[in-house]
């Protein structure tokens, strides 16, 4: 039992931080991520024997976070959150103070469909191969490709749009 903790911990220090990443931009919230990422890990220690014969623990447990986060952005009470006075105006999202392009692009992705944003993510920014990225979402390399286009193509534009003030053709 020791030599499966010491495997799984080893596997959460080189795997967490890119964990965290892909569900913070998969959801759009660096809270909602960390919680996605505490259960996909709670339930891969769970299932870590199974998955340590099968093989690549980093591909079952991005598929996990994936699925948690598409499955908390389905739920209709997850996407509101109560506050006890509405604010005068609004108060950007901090995490990348002084980091103006990096916050464009961040916004941009909270403008994709789920889909979109999951094959965007997993295939640029995790530079992960359609194969993999199909595989991780269960869907087709055709689907992939088709979501990634259009997802960067609604990149393009909303970037566009908040720099010009005018959508681009």
């Amino acid at each position: 039992m020791a030599e499966r903790d010491r495997e799984y911990v080893e596997f959460v220090e080189v795997a967490g931080a890119s964990l965290r990443r892909t569900a913070f931009l998969v959801s759009g919230d660096r809270h909602r991520a960390d919680d996605i990422v505490q259960d996909a890990l709670y339930k891969l220690y769970l299932a870590w024997p199974k998955v340590r014969r099968v093989g690549n623990p980093l591909a079952y447990a991005r598929r996990m976070v994936v699925n948690a986060a598409y499955d908390g952005g389905r739920r209709p009470w997850r996407r509101e959150v109560a506050i006890a006075e509405v604010p005068d105006r609004m108060v950007p999202d901090d995490f990348a103070h002084g980091h103006a392009e990096r916050d464009e692009v961040l916004a941009a992705l909270k403008s994709l469909g789920p889909r979109q944003r999951a094959c965007v993510v997993l295939r640029y920014y995790e530079d992960l191969s359609i194969e993999q990225t199909a595989e991780i979402l269960g869907c087709s390399q055709g689907t992939v490709k088709s979501q990634a286009a259009r997802g960067l193509d609604t990149l393009r534009r909303a970037i566009d749009l908040r720099r010009t003030g005018r959508a681009a053709l």
